[in-house]
């Protein structure tokens, strides 16, 4: 699975709208962080897709929102 890749390599506008819309923005974050995880299988990236499955997913959403407008790909997801 590489959705990780294929959202890195995007226009910024078009991360940033996938993001900022708020049940999408969830389920790319959710596919995203899924991709890494089994791509990288280290600790940090099952646990950021864990946490990104509850609700405190839309909060690191907004993070990762922010994240993107600076260093265009979501925090600890490279």
């Amino acid at each position: 699975m590489t959705f990780d890749k294929w959202f890195n390599n995007q226009s910024r506008l078009i991360q940033i709208i996938l993001l900022l819309i708020p049940f999408v923005g969830w389920i790319t974050e959710l596919l995203v962080r899924l991709s890494v995880a089994m791509r990288k299988k280290d600790l940090v990236s099952v646990i950021m897709a864990i946490v990104c499955i509850l609700p405190i997913g839309q909060i690191v959403g907004w993070i990762d929102l922010v994240w993107v407008l600076v260093y265009n790909h979501l925090i600890l997801a490279k």
